[in-house]
C-alpha cells in the first residue's frame, strides 16, 4: 500500500477490527486508547506492535491514522491533537454520522494533513477489542464520503485499504446522502428493533414463544446506549422523517386489518416480497 505505519485511536470493537484486518498490511501498528485492559489484550494477542494512552507519540510517526471514537469525541481529539500529524498524513474515521463534520476536521488541519470520512457498515453486538474478528468486515458494504477539498490519492488509499479489510462493496457519497440513507438502513432499523423489545407486554414467558423472525428482528436491540445516543442525536432530522414514514406504512397493515382488507394487507406483503428479492 506503500503507508507502513498506522495508529488506531479507539480500540474497541471496530477499532480492533480495522487492526486485525490490517495488520498484515503494515509494518508497525500503534493502538491509542485510555483503557489499559484494552491496551494490554491489544499488544498480548499481537493485535498492534504498541498502546499509548497519549495521541501525541504514535500519530507524529504514522502515515495514517484511523480514528474509531464516538462522534462527539472526534472534533476534540483533532482539535487536541492537529500540530502532532506530519505533513503526508491521512486520516480516516468510522463513525455512522457525518454532518459538517469533515467541513471542520479539514479547516483544523495543518496543511498536508487530509481527512477522509468513511463509514465501515459491520459491526455486532458485544463491544471490546477483545470481541474483534476478521470476519466482521468481511462480505460488508464500506462508505466514503468525499469532500472537494480531499485528495484523490487519499480517497483512492482508503478505497484501497477497505478492499484490503474484506468489504464487498465501497461506495461514495457526499456527507449528506450518508447521513439520510444511513436514517433508514441502519438507525431506523435499531430503532423498530428497540421499541419491538420494549413493547412486551411481559404477561408472559417470551422466552419459550419466540422463533427466529423474533431472534432476528430483535438482535440488535442489545445496543450500547451512550454510542447510540450519540448517533441518533447526531442525525435526528433525518431520522424522524424515516420514523414518520415507517409509521406510515405500518399504518397501511393496522388500517387494513381494521377493515378487514385482505386485498391491501396481500399487496403489501408481494411489495415487501418483491423489494426483499432485489436487497443483498
Amino acid at each position: 500500500m506503500g503507508s507502513k505505519t498506522l495508529t488506531i485511536v479507539g480500540l474497541g470493537l471496530i477499532g480492533g477490527c480495522y487492526a486485525k484486518t490490517l495488520r498484515e498490511e503494515f509494518d508497525t501498528i500503534y493502538g491509542i486508547d485510555l483503557d489499559d485492559l484494552a491496551l494490554a489484550y491489544a499488544k498480548r494477542e499481537n493485535v498492534i506492535n504498541e498502546g499509548y494512552k497519549e495521541a501525541k507519540i504514535p500519530i507524529s510517526k504514522s502515515d495514517i491514522v484511523v480514528i474509531c471514537l464516538y462522534p462527539d469525541l472526534l472534533l476534540k481529539f483533532i482539535e487536541e491533537n492537529k500540530e502532532n500529524f506530519r505533513p503526508g498524513t491521512i486520516i480516516t474515521d468510522a463513525i455512522g454520522i457525518k454532518g459538517d463534520t469533515i467541513e471542520k476536521v479539514l479547516d483544523m488541519l495543518p496543511k498536508g494533513v487530509d481527512f477522509v470520512g468513511a463509514h465501515p457498515m459491520a459491526g455486532r453486538e458485544v463491544q471490546g477489542v477483545w470481541n474483534s474478528d476478521k470476519k466482521i468486515f468481511r462480505g460488508a458494504n464500506f462508505i466514503i464520503t468525499p469532500h472537494p477539498k480531499n485528495n484523490e490519492e487519499s480517497l483512492n488509499i482508503v478505497e484501497e485499504m477497505a478492499v484490503k479489510m474484506g468489504f464487498k462493496s465501497v461506495t461514495r457519497v457526499t456527507p449528506k446522502e450518508h447521513d439520510e440513507i444511513i436514517a433508514f438502513t441502519s438507525q431506523l432499523t435499531h430503532a423498530i428493533a428497540v421499541s419491538l423489545v420494549n413493547s412486551d407486554e411481559k404477561n408472559f414467558d417470551t422466552n419459550v414463544f419466540i422463533g427466529d423472525s423474533y431472534r432476528d428482528l430483535t438482535r440488535i436491540a442489545m445496543i450500547n446506549e451512550d454510542l447510540w445516543d450519540n448517533l441518533f442525536m447526531g442525525n435526528k432530522k433525518n431520522l424522524i422523517k424515516k420514523i414518520e414514514k415507517f409509521e406510515k406504512s405500518l399504518n397501511i397493515l393496522k388500517d387494513a386489518l381494521k377493515k378487514g382488507d385482505s386485498k391491501t394487507l396481500k399487496n403489501e406483503f408481494i411489495r415487501s416480497t418483491k423489494r426483499r428479492k432485489e436487497i443483498h
